[in-house]
């Protein structure tokens, strides 16, 4: 990247507010950035800041979500930094083999600046209404997590209580809150991904979303495409197809996304996110690994059934992007991996 363009991707995010070995400290030492992998492939979270009160629904296949706003409107993606923070935390106990249960203390002050906000009394303020948010919004839904599939409806948090200073305007110390069972099982199963620290550093909702549905399908992989259709779907961007389309040309053009960079061909109307973190070593191993574990039809045959309805070069692209190294069986282990796919995300 030349120096305009690297200048024209830092102007386009948030200026980092607190140098970063100030942020791991006391109880976020270890913390690493995690979000839930569901949450990331599903479109939970309002993508604006003016509060939106209408009942929204999404249908994947067999899949479907519906989520119930509060008065105070549906959660926002924004409101989501404390969720993150939260299981940042979860995880980051549950790797030193601490014990960890769905409720958290969280000290207000590094939540800000983990978070990379201000810490002015309208920030504190607005932890508070992004609490009350998330208690409020119900989500119905029959997502699988972990091995097991859930058909009933649930709160992000299930409750939440704050301590302050004493006084109308004293200082707001800490929030505690219980987490979902539902969201507590993804953590306990380790269905997680690590997060890019500039993800709190992305101006507008949509670039935050757009680089969560990166995280999920490019993951480590060289590439992922995707319709603009498909993108705006799971994005759940309620902008009409035109001034999405605008949207996602922005981000190509700017080109300031964490870890991953995108293109976009207006012949096919699709984005390719590619990998910018992934070695040319990585990658030359990856592709003489395909080379190397070539699947039998027999294979191929045996995991369509395991995963019927789904794309079998897009489950092995997945599958040769998730292996660390190649497979003592390759067709054992590549069946393996569609049957546990379908088993979390069943029909596409």
């Amino acid at each position: 990247m030349d120096s305009a363009i690297q200048q024209q991707a830092t102007a386009s995010l948030i200026p980092e507010r607190y140098e970063t070995d100030e942020l791991f400290v006391c109880d976020i030492a270890d913390a690493v950035l995690k979000d839930i992998m569901p949450q990331m492939e599903h479109p939970f979270y309002a993508l604006s800041k003016k509060p939106e009160r209408e009942v929204r629904e999404y249908q994947h296949g067999e899949q479907w979500i519906r989520i119930v706003p509060s008065a105070l409107g549906q959660a926002t993606i924004y409101d989501k930094d404390i969720l993150i923070y939260a299981i940042s935390q979860l995880m980051a106990k549950q790797t030193r083999g601490e014990a960890i249960g769905r409720r958290i203390r969280l000290n207000s002050h590094d939540f800000l600046r983990f978070t990379n906000r201000g810490t002015g009394g309208k920030d504190y303020a607005a932890l508070v209404d992004s609490l009350s948010r998330l208690n409020g919004t119900i989500i119905q839904t029959n997502i699988v997590t972990g091995n097991e599939e859930q058909f009933d409806s649930f709160s992000l948090i299930s409750s939440a209580s704050t301590r302050r200073k004493l006084g109308l305007n004293g200082r707001l110390l800490w929030v505690e809150l219980e987490l979902s069972e539902w969201l507590f099982n993804a953590i306990r199963q380790q269905e997680v991904l690590t997060l890019h620290r500039d993800y709190f550093r992305l101006r507008k909702p949509l670039e935050r979303r757009i680089y969560e549905l990166a995280r999920k399908h490019c993951g480590k992989q060289e590439s992922w495409k995707c319709s603009v259709e498909v993108l705006q779907k799971k994005s759940g961007a309620k902008s009409d197809a035109k001034r999405f389309r605008q949207l996602v040309k922005g981000i190509v053009k700017t080109d300031h996304l964490p870890d991953y960079k995108l293109s976009y061909d207006s012949e096919f109307d699709h984005v390719t996110f590619r990998n910018r973190t992934l070695p040319s070593q990585q990658v030359t191993r990856q592709v003489s690994t395909v080379t190397a574990s070539q699947l039998s039809e027999a294979a191929i045959e045996k995991a369509r059934q395991a995963a019927p309805g789904w794309d079998i070069q897009y489950l092995e692209r997945e599958w040769r992007g998730w292996m660390s190294e190649p497979p003592k069986n390759a067709d054992a282990a590549f069946i393996g991996f569609c049957r546990q796919w379908f088993r979390k995300r069943g029909s596409p």
